[in-house]
C-alpha cells in the first residue's frame, strides 16, 4: 500500500510536468506527514539535506563538470576529430570509425554524454554528411557515440553510484574501461559495415602526425586522469581537480580561448549542472529516509529473494524495469530513485555490486537514446533544424539492439568488468 502510494504519486507529478527533484522532495514531504508523524518530522528534513550533500565522493561532481565544459568550448574535440578522420579515413566507413574513436577519446576526458554528443556531433555531422554519408545513419551513429560519455571513466552516473551505495569509485572507474572499449570496438564494426561503400584516399603521414601532434593534449588527459587513479598516484576526487585545472591551462596556453564570455558559459553551465544534480540527490535521499522508515525497499528485498525462481530471472527484470524507466526518466534520476531498491536486492542474491554498476550504466546509455525522453536524441536534433526526432531514432535503433546484447555478453562474462580492479583501493 505505501509502495504503491509513492509509486502513484511520483507518475502523477511527472506527468503533470513537475521537475524530478521536486517531485522526489514532495512526495518525501507528503510521505513525512501522513506516515512518519506528522509536521513533526519534518525537522529531518534540513538534517538529511546536508548529510546527502556531505560526502567527499560528491566533490569529484562539480569539478568532472567542469572539466567537461571547459573541454566543449576549448576545441579539444576539433581537434581530436581531425585526427581520427586523418588516421582511420582510408578504411571502409572509415570516418564513421573515426567518429567513434573521438567519442571515445572525449568521453574518456569528459565523463559526459551531453558534452560528447555535442562537441564531436557540431564538427562530424556536417563532415559526414558532405561526404556522402546517410544523414540518419549519421545521427544514430553520433546518439550512440555519446552515450559512451558515462560508460568510459571518468563518469558521472559511476559518481552517483559510489555516493549512493559507498562502493569505491575508483573501482567503478577502472569496471567500466574494459566494457567501454569493447562496446566501442563493437560499434565501430557495425558502422564499417554499415557504411562500408564509403572509402576515401588515406592522408599522407605527415598529415597524420601533424593532426596528431595538434590533438595531444586531448589524448593526454585520459591517460593522465586513468592513469594516476589506476596507479593509486591519486584518488578519484584529486583526479578531477586535476583534469579541471589541466583542461583549464590547455584552454588558457594551448588554445587561448579561456577569454571571459567563454568564462561565463563555462560556469554558468556548471552551475546549472551542478545543482539539478544535486537537487536530485537531496530529493531521493529524502524520499529514501521516509522509504526506509517504511521498510519498502527492506519488504521488496525481502519478496525478490524469497522468490522460488533462479537469480538470473530476478536480474532480467530489473533490467526490464530500467528499460522502461529510461524511456521516461534521464539517468540521475533512475539512479537515485532506484538504488536504494535494487542495490540491496543485487547483493542479496549474491551478485557483484561492481559487475552490477557497469550493468545499470549501460541500461543509462540505452536511456540516452529511448524515446521519448532521451537526452542525445534532443541534443542531436538541437544542432541542425532539420534534424528529426523520428530519423535519429530509426537511426540508433541498431545501437540500442548492441546494447541489449551487450548486457547479456557482461552477464556471461562478469570477469570483463572486474579484471582490473584488484589493484585499485
Amino acid at each position: 500500500m505505501n509502495a504503491a502510494f509513492f509509486l502513484g504519486g511520483m507518475a502523477v507529478l511527472l506527468l503533470i510536468g513537475l521537475p524530478v527533484a521536486f517531485a522526489l522532495g514532495l512526495l518525501a514531504v507528503g510521505g513525512m506527514y501522513l506516515f512518519n508523524g506528522g509536521t513533526f518530522s519534518f525537522s529531518q528534513i534540513p538534517i538529511i539535506s546536508y548529510k546527502s550533500l556531505d560526502d567527499f565522493t560528491l566533490t569529484a561532481l562539480p569539478m568532472y563538470v567542469l572539466m567537461s565544459q571547459v573541454l566543449v568550448v576549448s576545441g579539444v574535440g576539433r581537434d581530436l576529430y581531425e585526427m581520427a578522420s586523418k588516421w582511420f579515413r582510408h578504411l571502409p566507413g572509415g570516418l564513421a570509425i573515426a567518429t567513434l574513436f573521438c567519442c571515445a577519446i572525449f568521453a574518456a576526458i569528459s565523463g559526459s554524454s551531453v558534452a560528447t554528443a555535442v562537441t564531436v556531433g557540431a564538427v562530424a555531422l556536417p563532415e559526414m554528411t558532405k561526404r556522402g554519408y546517410d544523414k540518419r545513419t549519421v545521427l544514430g551513429l553520433l546518439a550512440a557515440g555519446g552515450t559512451l560519455g558515462i560508460l568510459i571513466p571518468p563518469s558521472v552516473p559511476m559518481i552517483i553510484y559510489g555516493s549512493v551505495t559507498g562502493e569505491s569509485i575508483g573501482k567503478l572507474f577502472v569496471a567500466g574501461i574494459i566494457p567501454g572499449i569493447l562496446l566501442t570496438i563493437i560499434f565501430m564494426i557495425y558502422a564499417s559495415w554499415k557504411t562500408c561503400h564509403i572509402k576515401e584516399k588515406p592522408a599522407t603521414w605527415v598529415e597524420r602526425f601533424e593532426a596528431s601532434k595538434k590533438a595531444i593534449w586531448g589524448l593526454i588527459l585520459p591517460i593522465i586522469v586513468i592513469g594516476g587513479i589506476y596507479t593509486g598516484i591519486f584518488t578519484p576526487t584529486e583526479a578531477a581537480a586535476i583534469g579541471a585545472m589541466a583542461s583549464i591551462l590547455i584552454s588558457i596556453f594551448v588554445y587561448k580561448n579561456f577569454t571571459t564570455s567563454n568564462i561565463k558559459t563555462i560556469v554558468l553551465s556548471t552551475v546549472k549542472t551542478n545543482a539539478m544534480i544535486l537537487m536530485i540527490i537531496v530529493g531521493a535521499m529524502l524520499l529514501g529516509y521516509i522509504m526506509t522508515i517504511l521498510q519498502i525497499p527492506q519488504t521488496i528485498t525481502q519478496f525478490a529473494t524469497s522468490q522460488q525462481v533462479s537469480p538470473w530471472v530476478i536480474f532480467v527484470l530489473v533490467n526490464i524495469v530500467l528499460l522502461i524507466l529510461g524511456c521516461f526518466l534521464e539517468t540521475i534520476s533512475i539512479l537515485v530513485i532506484t538504488l536504494p531498491i535494487l542495490y540491496p536486492i543485487i547483493k542479496a542474491l549474491g551478485f557483484d555490486p561492481i559487475w552490477f554498476a557497469v550493468v545499470m550504466v549501460v541500461n543509462m546509455e540505452l536511456a540516452l537514446i529511448t524515446p521519448p525522453v532521451g537526452l542525445n536524441l534532443f541534443v542531436l536534433k538541437g544542432l541542425d533544424k532539420t534534424n528529426t526526432i523520428d530519423e535519429i531514432v530509426k537511426g540508433v535503433v541498431p545501437y540500442a539492439l548492441i546494447m541489449m546484447l551487450f548486457i547479456v555478453v557482461l552477464a556471461v562474462f562478469p570477469e570483463l568488468t572486474t579484471i582490473l580492479i584488484d589493484r585499485v583501493k
